[in-house]
């Protein structure tokens, strides 16, 4: 991720872990949308129509763009302390794997 979806991609995945409950590959596989200039709004195809309509109606300028076009890509590594082990997800937007020892 880099650019000026960085901050937002981050934001994405980590509220799709804290506050979604996902594990770090449900994170990071999860639809991704991006903010651009005034009301126009970049999101992947998989987020839903239902979504699309509801960010039109709120008058959302919507611009729908290829699957996993620009929406950034990364590796997270979260410790689960209940288990004493370590959950890793690597995105399939980019290249990469995630380890953790």
């Amino acid at each position: 991720m880099g650019g000026f979806m960085q901050p937002q991609g981050h934001l994405q995945v980590v509220s799709n872990l804290v506050d979604c409950g996902m594990d770090p590959q449900q994170a990071l596989e999860a639809p991704r949308f991006r903010c651009l200039e005034g009301a126009q709004v970049a999101v992947e195809p998989a987020i839903g129509q239902a979504v699309i309509e509801a960010l039109a109606q709120l008058g959302h300028e919507l611009q729908i763009d290829l699957p996993y076009g620009g929406f950034g890509g990364g590796q997270v590594i979260a410790i689960d302390w209940d288990e004493g082990v370590l959950q890793a997800g690597s995105d399939p937007r980019k290249d990469g794997c995630a380890m953790g020892y």
